[in-house]
Order: structure tokens, then sequence, then C-alpha cells
């Protein structure tokens, strides 16, 4: 299967439509997002106990399904199982919704080490991140891209400006030249 596929074909309004009950009760409060070729990363906080189980549930099996019938396909569509990760730190908090958003950068040629702080052209990432629209990024950089399925409330005392804070932090990560003087 074409991974991009999921990507290209993706209607992230599902994460709004599984995130209620049938009576349109909220389970979660989606934070952040971002959908990958075969993964996606959510930054959710439970509402009602349990909810985030049925989401992550209804997430899994519902678009899977929609996306299934739509490409005539049959399977899983995500890699893996599942893995909830709780943010117990104010560092891990403070990191948490620029690792989500930077994930795009594993498609850039020489952004792959992003990760380990590690960039080639901060100008060119800030670009392809701008230019990717299957994450709750543009929202945050105050773009409408999805914004009815998000709640962006929790960051709005930590990040001011949004923008200037990813263009500051892959500034910081941009690799300069390492020079070596002769002896």
């Amino acid at each position: 299967m074409n991974t991009r596929r999921v990507v290209n074909g993706a209607n992230p309004s599902m994460f709004d439509l599984v995130g209620r009950t049938s009576k349109r009760e909220q389970l979660i409060d989606l934070h952040g997002w971002c959908l990958m070729g075969n993964h996606y990363h959510l930054l959710v906080s439970e509402r009602v106990s349990g909810g985030l189980t049925r989401f992550i549930m209804r997430l899994n099996v519902g678009y899977a399904k929609y996306f299934n019938e739509k490409y005539k396909r049959a399977g899983t569509l995500f890699q893996g199982r599942t893995r909830k990760i709780l943010i117990d730190s104010d560092a891990h908090f403070l990191h948490i919704l620029h690792y989500i958003h930077l994930n795009p950068l594993d498609f850039l040629d020489g952004s792959e080490d992003w990760r380990d702080f590690r960039i080639k052209d901060s100008r060119k990432a800030l670009r392809h991140l701008n230019a990717y629209r299957w994450s709750s990024y543009l929202d945050y950089c105050g773009e409408k891209n999805f914004p009815s399925i998000l709640t962006t409330g929790l960051f709005s005392d930590v990040y001011k400006n949004y923008s200037n804070a990813i263009r500051s932090h892959l500034k910081d990560t941009e690799q300069a030249p390492i020079e070596y003087p002769l002896e």
C-alpha cells in the first residue's frame, strides 16, 4: 500500500466524529495532532472516564473502515499498536506540541534528524511545515486548517505566537557547518 495515500485521502474531521458519543457527548479534547503515512500522533485529554480508550478504538476502526471502503482495500491502516504516554512533567509538556508538529519533517530531505535537534535548512523546514496540512500546526499558527476539531487553549499561555516559537526552535536546531582549526 502507498502510505502517502493515508495522508492524501485523509479526513481529519473523523477525529471530531469519533470523539463524541451518539448523544454528542465529547469524549476527549484534542489539543494537537499529526497524520503521517502509517501512523498518527494525538495530544488529547479525557473528558469522561474511559473516553480516551473509546475514542482511540472508534478512530482506528472507524477511519480504517472509511478509508478501506473509499479505496477498495482491506486490512489495518496504521502501523503497530496504539501507545499512550502520560505527560507528567513540565519539560515534556513544553516539548510535546513541537514534537507532534515537527513529524512531517520525516518527509523532507535534510531534516530527517530533527529528533536529534539537527536540521540542515530551517527556512526549508518551515516552508515544508506550512505546506503540510495534515496536522494542527497551521491552526496553531493562526491559519484555519481544521479548527473545529481542535482545542488550542491548553497552550495559549505557553505560546503567545506559535509560529514564532517554531521558527525560533527550527533556527536553533539548524546545523551549522563544523569547522576544525588546522593544527
